[in-house]
């Protein structure tokens, strides 16, 4: 707490430097846009050797969606991804997005509306190219409102390969590991284990995002590998024979 309190007092130091170096800078040069004290606005903890991320929330989309420029489907529908991956995929798929909590999304090519995802909308075998990414740990858990049900995964599950289509593509991603529920933030499954509930799916494709460490996700790890992760984040592309 002293190194992060001396550390603190030498963030705010630099900044009330620079700000007096800026100031008389400014003025020197004709004051161009307006600096007043009640429109500063510090931000202490940006100065990184490296530009930091969300190993598992950069990956895991980057993952999908260059599998969606191989498939190319005629349409794509996601269920409760994370938002940034359906704005950019339906900039080149014609995207559906659908979520328990619905977002009110405006963009050519993207349409958004509400959706159970141990009930869903749609007929048996309808759905060509579906995704659902750092979802399923989530459901009956109660973190997003939905209703506590120990078993909310596994129907979400099957909800999911009831949709899918002969032949189509579904993408999946979960956090992998040492098996366990963190109550109620998510679950953390075996791969092995998870990528059998999808049966009779078969695992076209699985990767892996490391916890820790610089590689992006790795394609076909060793069990050992994904075993050894706390959490690590499991990519899963699975396929219904058409």
């Amino acid at each position: 707490m002293l190194d992060q309190r001396r550390g603190e007092e030498h963030a705010e130091d630099q900044f009330a430097g620079e700000l007096a170096e800026f100031r008389a800078k400014n003025a020197a040069s004709g004051a161009r846009l307006p600096l007043r004290d009640e429109d500063l606005l510090p931000q202490l903890g940006d100065r990184t050797d490296n530009t930091p991320f969300d190993r598992h929330y950069l990956y895991h989309p980057a993952w999908a969606a260059r599998i969606l420029e191989r498939t190319r489907p005629k349409e794509h529908v996601d269920v409760g991804s994370i938002l940034q991956f359906g704005t950019m995929v339906s900039a080149f798929v014609p995207t559906r997005f659908f979520d328990f909590r619905p977002a009110p999304l405006e963009l050519s090519g993207l349409s958004s509306g509400a959706a159970d995802l141990t009930a869903l909308p749609f007929p048996d075998g309808s759905i060509s190219s579906l995704s659902c990414m750092h979802v399923l740990e989530h459901i009956g858990l109660g973190r997003y409102g939905d209703p506590i049900d120990p078993e909310g995964d596994l129907k979400a599950i099957r909800e999911l390969v009831r949709v899918l289509a002969p032949g189509g593509d579904l993408l999946v991603v979960t956090p992998v590991g040492r098996k366990r529920i963190q109550f109620n933030a998510h679950r953390i499954y075996d791969h092995e284990e998870f990528a059998s509930y999808f049966a009779p799916l078969e695992l076209v494709e699985f990767a892996l995002i490391e916890e820790l460490g610089e590689r992006g996700p790795i394609v076909n790890p060793s069990a050992e590998l994904v075993r050894a992760q706390s959490y690590g984040c499991g990519c899963f592309w699975l396929k219904r024979k058409a």
